[in-house]
C-alpha cells in the first residue's frame, strides 16, 4: 500500500468519524478542512506565526457532548489528537494555532455559562467560554470584584487562568479554587475546592494529600470544562499614584518601589510602562510611567498616598507626580484610563488599548490586526535585574530595527512579570525582523536566567531548558497513566 493510498483511507475513516461527531453536536458545529487548503485551516494569527494544518474544529456545547465525543474517538481505529482551546484569543503567543499539526481542535467557546455566583462567600463557577467582561459586568454593582487583566474584556477568563496569566491584582492562578475536568478516558473529575450544597466550607484549593489542582494548568492531561474562581472584596476607596521618570533613573525608581512593596504600601500589581509600550497602547510618551494602586478604606488610602507622595518628592527621582483623586486623566491617555478602571475590576475600557495596539476590535485581531507578539518572563524585583533586562531589549532593537516595548508588573517584593510587546507592520522585512527579535530575546534572556512563564507556539523547544529531566519524565508517566490512548495532543508545555 502506498503512502498516498494510506492517507486517503485514513482521511475516509476520519471523515466518517467526524460525521458521527456531527450527530452529537450538530452539523453546523463541525468544520472539516481539506488538505488542499492546509494554510487556512488554523487561520491567520496576529503574531504571524506559521499556520498549522488541522483536520477539523469541533464546537461542543456541554460536558455530555464532550464525553460522547471522547468515547467515539477512543473506540475508533482512527488516530486523532485533540487540541483544546477556550476561545482561541491567546494573542501574541499563537492565538488558536496548536503546538502540533494534523490534529482536531476542540473549541469550547460555546460553553459560556456562568453556572453560579455566590457574592457572600466570594466565588463564581464559570465555563471556558465565559469572558472576563461578562463576569465583571455581572457583579459590577456588588461588594465583590473580579481580578481582571489589561487585555480585551472579550478574552476567556478560564483560558487565561489555565495559562497562568496575570491580572491587575495578582497572578490569576491565585484566583483558582477548583477545576472540573473531563479525562481523556471520559470521566468527569473535580479537583481543588468546590462549594458544598448542604454546608458552608472554607476555601481549601490545595485539598488533602497531594494537590491535583495545578496538574491541569498549562497541561494536556484533561479537558477543563469548569472552574471555581475567587472573587475579591471590592475596596471602599482607591487612588492610583502616577509617577513619571527618565530612563537613567530606572534602577533607583525600581529599588524605591520594591521598598514600598516590601512594606505593604502597594495594593495589587504595580506597573511600569516604558516609552515604547506606552506609545503602543495609546498613552502619553516621553518617559517611563509607573502606576501604583492604593486601596482600602478612605483613611488608609489617604494616609498611604500622602506618605508615598512625600517619599517620591524626597527621592528626587520623578519628573511628575500626580494621582487619580486630584487630577483627571488626560483625554487621550488610554493607558491611565484602562489601568485605573482595571484595578477596580472593570475591563470595559480595555478595548481602547487593544485597538491602539492592533488597529482592530477583538473579533478581528487575528484576521486583520497589525503584527503583535508577546514575550512574558519572571525576573527578580531589583533595579539591576530590571535595568539589565531592559538593556537587552534595547540592544536587540538596535540589531533588528524593531522597537519592542516593556511593561513591568510587580507581583510581590521579589518577583516581576516582565511583558515584552513586539509591534510590527506586515511587510515581509518587518515580519522577519520581528520574529528575529523574538528569537534573540529567547536566546539572551535564557542565558541570563530570565525564563518565560508562558511560551509561544514557535518556541516550545525551549521547555527542556526550563525544567529538569526528572520532572519531564514524571510528567510523561502521569500523561501515560491518565491518557493511555494519547488522545489529547501535546501542547506548548508538554
Amino acid at each position: 500500500m502506498t503512502t498516498s493510498n494510506a492517507m486517503e483511507i485514513s482521511s475516509e475513516k476520519l471523515t466518517s468519524l467526524l460525521n458521527e461527531v456531527k450527530r452529537i453536536v450538530g452539523e453546523e458545529h463541525v468544520t472539516i478542512y481539506s488538505r488542499d487548503n492546509e494554510s487556512n485551516s488554523s487561520g491567520r494569527n496576529v503574531s504571524l506565526f506559521r499556520s498549522k494544518y488541522i483536520q477539523a474544529t469541533i464546537f461542543p456545547k456541554g460536558n455530555n457532548e464532550i464525553i460522547q465525543i471522547i468515547g467515539l474517538l477512543n473506540n475508533s481505529k482512527v488516530d486523532v489528537k485533540l487540541n483544546i482551546i477556550s476561545t482561541g484569543r491567546n494573542w501574541g503567543l499563537g492565538s488558536s494555532v496548536p503546538a502540533q499539526a494534523d490534529g482536531v481542535t476542540l473549541d469550547l467557546r460555546r460553553m459560556s455559562a456562568i453556572r453560579e455566583i455566590n457574592l457572600d462567600e466570594g466565588w463564581a463557577i464559570v465555563e471556558p467560554g465565559v469572558t472576563q467582561l461578562t463576569l465583571a459586568e455581572k457583579i459590577k454593582n456588588s461588594p465583590k470584584m473580579l481580578n481582571v487583566t489589561a487585555s480585551s474584556g472579550h478574552t476567556s477568563l478560564l483560558g487565561n487562568i489555565l495559562d497562568r496569566g496575570v491580572g491587575l491584582r495578582r497572578q490569576r492562578t491565585e484566583d483558582l479554587l477548583g477545576l472540573e475536568i473531563i479525562s481523556p478516558t471520559g470521566e468527569t473529575i473535580k479537583v481543588g475546592w468546590w462549594p458544598s450544597s448542604n454546608r458552608g466550607t472554607a476555601f481549601n484549593p490545595l485539598g488533602h494529600g497531594p494537590s491535583l489542582l495545578h496538574l491541569f494548568t498549562q497541561s494536556n492531561l484533561g479537558i477543563v470544562t469548569g472552574a471555581v474562581v475567587k472573587l475579591l472584596p471590592r475596596p471602599q476607596y482607591q487612588v492610583v499614584l502616577r509617577l513619571r521618570f527618565p530612563r537613567d533613573m530606572l534602577m533607583q525608581a525600581v529599588d524605591l518601589f520594591r521598598e514600598w512593596y516590601a512594606q505593604e504600601m502597594v495594593s495589587g500589581v504595580l506597573k511600569i510602562y516604558d516609552t515604547v509600550s506606552t506609545e503602543s497602547y495609546g498613552g502619553a510618551v516621553g518617559e517611563h510611567l509607573a502606576l501604583i494602586c492604593i486601596s482600602g478604606n478612605q483613611k488608609r488610602v489617604k494616609a498611604i498616598t500622602e506618605i508615598l507622595h512625600e517619599e517620591a518628592i524626597q527621592s528626587g527621582i520623578f519628573t511628575n507626580i500626580s494621582n487619580s483623586s486630584h487630577e483627571k486623566n488626560e483625554n487621550n491617555d488610554f493607558v491611565l484610563r484602562v489601568v485605573e478602571h482595571a484595578y477596580s475590576g472593570d475591563p470595559s475600557w480595555n478595548e481602547h488599548m487593544l485597538r491602539s495596539a492592533t488597529g482592530q476590535d477583538a473579533d478581528n485581531v487575528d484576521n486583520k490586526g497589525g503584527g503583535w507578539i508577546f514575550f512574558l518572563a519572571f525576573i527578580p524585583f531589583n533595579g539591576k535585574a530590571i535595568s539589565d533586562a531592559l538593556t537587552v531589549i534595547e540592544d536587540i532593537s538596535l540589531i533588528t530595527g524593531i522597537k519592542a516595548g516593556t511593561t513591568v508588573n510587580a507581583l510581590s517584593s521579589d518577583v516581576i512579570d516582565l511583558v515584552v510587546s513586539i509591534k510590527f507592520s506586515q511587510n515581509p522585512t518587518q515580519i522577519a525582523s520581528a520574529h528575529r527579535t523574538l528569537d534573540l530575546i529567547y536566546e539572551n534572556y535564557t542565558q541570563k536566567g530570565f525564563y518565560p512563564y508562558r511560551l509561544d507556539i514557535e518556541h516550545i523547544h525551549y521547555i527542556g531548558q526550563y525544567y529538569s529531566a526528572t520532572e519531564r519524565e514524571l510528567n510523561k508517566k502521569i500523561k501515560d497513566l491518565l491518557d493511555p490512548n494519547g488522545l489529547i495532543a501535546n501542547g506548548r508545555y508538554a
